[in-house]
């Protein structure tokens, strides 16, 4: 061949360019930078985060660090207790980029005075509290709809100090600045107060968790599966030389494919951050082929440059066209809403393309240079499998086909069962810290969860209009009698609460005030008292035309979340069609990013099979093989999400992209099938049944030693504590394991079934120049 023999030729120069790009690609990892805030999920044409953006510039933003503190004693209103918050209140304030500090202390308690309206913390100096002023604080505390199930539990067992916090935007160093103080400052005040048990949630806990779980994946998995990889090369190879030159290969297509986007600006978030495993797991395949050629050409007695050149000859094609098809399935993840998984299909991509020009460049010319001797056995287990195997699936391709194709209908009926939940608490493993101590904040108090309305009067001055008060009151009402809500924070409840104080406290002036004049003469008189820091530009915008409306939310899925949002804006259309709103928030945001991203993918899953079908069909030279691979190339991902809804029962946004990263891997098995047992079939003039037995000895074991380590790779990814990932990975491996089985179970029944007309050997050369797989009897 003379592509193989001009890099023998200049073999020299191959592995000095090799090294030259490498080196000048790993400088983009300088620019590597983990972004960790979960508005990197979303594009910035998305209307949700548009939404989501209008409604921090109006009110304040959402940047939140929750510590939920739980009492060993089991009882929030005790004076030690109360003055271990005051002093976290105090300290939570030297915290950088703090504005607003919100705790069961420092609860601006209005009440009246003779004519006087007294606003004042909640709780001050409690040290020196009685036991009749720590019942009358939990008294007032207990029924204070601002307070109850958002800062404190219904049993007062429970309550949070929440710090607000205005970091710049586009500084990751800030957010993880703002995260690690937060943690430092929860591990002092439990020193300081053995008796409180505190946990940390919110939006600034959940980048903190998401930094996390990427660097435990980087640093926990990534070393786990190179180790694997390695041991799997060397049981197969049988040569350290040939393993050593492979994880050359792997490190190689991982530091361009991963360092040439750093270059251009790559935003790498945990979603991304798994590219170079899944470089590592895809870059195996091209090298154990090429050595498997090699190591039995020398076994068969060939010179080493010889055996070099035929490997390459016989591996190249076959190699590039299930690269370009991977690649091709990678990209379609373009069509994805998330950026995030947008970048991981582009790095993955770029990899795999890398992978396989560095496989027909770089690994012969390197291994050329090194001596190389052949260990592989001729005949072993494996070997005697697949022929037995082949026997098995030959004698009884009829009842497998019947079987197979009953056993697929069966499955794929359960695909339905498969509900969308992107619950992103959930997004993390149960072992992680943050997905527990959310978890507990849901249950006793107001969780992430939450639907925000930015209700709005349409007049300067509006929110003090009665009539937009009591829509807002109802509104509240028609809320909290839906299930699943845990606290209703709406600006309705403040003008009554002061209508009543400006009436001597009498509970019975407990509503909206009569006139719009009155209204907003309390709201300035509350304004004007409150101390700095904890005004209520976090519910009203400065033209006093619209408030925040905010509903906190217990443990729904993303279904349910949507659901009830769409229920409130209609609730507005029919009940207050004066005023707008529309609803928005994080949980709002993500309830909808499945949706649309399944909507993308399926047009990306679509054009990904047209171009893989026509590259197969032009490759294999045969319309009909083209049309037969769909089966073998898109069965797989059915039954993967078939079986998952009988096993598990729900998807998440990562899974929407599954079946575009399978189509594209699952091909190579077919490709390698089919074009050995084309080769038969036009070559040598076997039937069908042959031809069968030919592709099972020739290239069987080697897809199921690249199968087997396809599965190890993601299995180990699996293991992520980022459940986006692991969730993805688990599909995908088990998508690639029934590929495995389709092709080897399924493929060849049908090909003996549609494929039995005899062929004659002696077609030119133009009708035999197809992807021939390598010999791999040896593997």
């Amino acid at each position: 061949m003379q592509f193989a023999n001009r890099v023998l030729d200049h073999r020299i120069w191959v592995i000095l360019a090799t090294l030259i790009i490498v080196a000048v690609s790993t400088i983009g990892f300088k620019n590597y930078q983990m972004y960790t805030d979960f508005r990197m999920f979303f594009g910035e044409d998305n209307p949700q985060l548009l939404a989501f953006d209008e409604l921090e510039d109006t009110y304040e933003k959402n940047d939140v660090l929750l510590f939920i503190i739980e009492p060993a004693g089991g009882k929030v209103f005790d004076s030690e207790v109360l003055a271990a918050i005051e002093d976290l209140t105090e300290r939570a304030w030297t915290l950088k980029y703090s504005s607003r500090i919100d705790s069961i202390t420092n609860f601006q308690h209005t009440y009246a005075e003779d004519d006087d309206l007294i606003v004042e913390d909640l709780v001050s100096y409690a040290s020196d509290l009685s036991p009749e002023e720590l019942a009358e604080k939990e008294h007032i505390a207990l029924n204070e709809p601002a307070l109850i199930n958002r800062i404190i539990s219904q049993a007062a067992d429970v309550t949070g100090v929440s710090v607000t916090y205005q970091v710049p935007d586009e500084s990751v160093q800030a957010t993880l600045e703002a995260y690690y103080e937060g943690v430092a400052l929860r591990d002092a005040m439990e020193k300081d107060y053995p008796f409180l048990n505190i946990r940390l949630s919110g939006f600034v806990a959940m980048d903190g968790a998401f930094f996390e779980a990427s660097e435990g994946d980087n640093t926990g998995l990534g070393p786990l599966m190179f180790l694997g990889i390695l041991l799997m090369l060397a049981l197969l190879l049988r040569s350290l030389v040939a393993t050593g030159v492979s994880l050359f290969v792997i490190l190689f297509s991982v530091a361009i494919g991963f360092g040439v986007p750093l270059w251009l600006g790559l935003k790498v978030t945990s979603a991304s951050a798994v590219a170079p495993l899944m470089i590592m797991t895809l870059a195996v395949a091209d090298c154990v082929h090429l050595l498997v050629t090699l190591l039995q050409g020398l076994g068969n007695g060939m010179q080493k440059r010889a055996a070099i050149i035929e490997s390459v000859r016989v591996n190249f094609l076959p190699i590039m066209l299930t690269s370009v098809t991977t690649a091709i399935g990678f990209m379609m993840m373009n069509f994805s809403d998330s950026p995030p998984f947008r970048h991981l299909g582009n790095i993955v991509a770029l990899g795999v393309i890398m992978a396989f020009i560095l496989s027909v460049t770089f690994l012969p010319a390197m291994i050329s240079y090194l001596p190389l001797k052949a260990k592989m056995r001729q005949d072993n287990f494996l070997n005697t499998f697949m022929d037995r195997l082949a026997d098995f699936v030959v004698t009884r391709h009829s009842a497998l086909l019947f079987i197979g194709i009953v056993l697929s209908i069966v499955t794929l009926t359960f695909i339905p069962r498969n509900e969308l939940n992107d619950e992103w608490v959930k997004y993390f493993s149960t072992d992680t810290d943050f997905r527990q101590d959310t978890t507990f904040a849901m249950e006793r108090l107001a969780g992430m969860y939450q639907i925000a309305y930015s209700v709005k009067s349409n007049e300067v001055g509006g929110v003090a209009e009665p009539e937009y008060l009591h829509k807002l009151a109802e509104f509240k009402e028609w809320f909290e009698q839906q299930p699943g809500v845990r606290h209703v924070d709406s600006m309705s409840e403040t003008f009554a609460r002061l209508n009543k104080n400006m009436h001597g406290d009498d509970p019975a002036y407990q509503r909206i005030p009569e006139s719009r004049k009155l209204a907003a003469q309390y709201l300035l008189l509350y304004e004007m008292s409150l101390p700095l820091g904890l005004d209520i530009n976090n519910r009203m915008d400065i033209d006093k035309s619209q408030s925040q409306f905010v509903v906190s939310l217990g443990q729904l899925s993303t279904n349910e979340i949507r659901a009830l949002a769409l229920a409130g804006e209609d609730w507005i259309k029919e009940n207050a069609p004066e005023l707008s709103a529309s609803a928005t928030g994080g949980s709002v945001m993500f309830s909808y990013l499945s949706e649309r991203n399944i909507k993308g993918m399926l047009r990306g899953t679509l054009l990904g099979l047209v171009l893989i079908s026509g590259l197969l069909i032009i490759a294999l030279r045969s319309v009909k093989m083209g049309l037969i691979s769909l089966l073998p190339n898109l069965l797989p991902a059915g039954l993967a999400f078939g079986l998952w809804g009988l096993l598990v029962g729900q998807v998440n946004m990562a899974s929407s992209i599954v079946t575009c990263m399978v189509l594209g891997i699952v091909v190579d098995d077919t490709v390698h099938f089919l074009s050995k047992y084309l080769r038969a079939r036009r070559e040598k003039g076997l039937d069908a049944n042959a031809a069968v037995r030919f592709a099972f000895s020739s290239v069987g074991t080697a897809l199921l030693v690249t199968t087997l380590i396809l599965m190890f790779g993601f299995g180990i990814l699996a293991q992520s504590d980022f459940n986006l990932n692991a969730s993805l990975a688990r599909l995908t491996a088990l998508a690639i394991g029934l590929a495995l089985v389709v092709d080897f179970l399924l493929l060849p029944p049908l090909l003996i079934k549609l494929d039995n007309k005899p062929r004659g050997a002696g077609k030119t050369e133009l009708e035999t120049n197809i992807p021939l797989e390598s010999s791999v009897q040896g593997a």
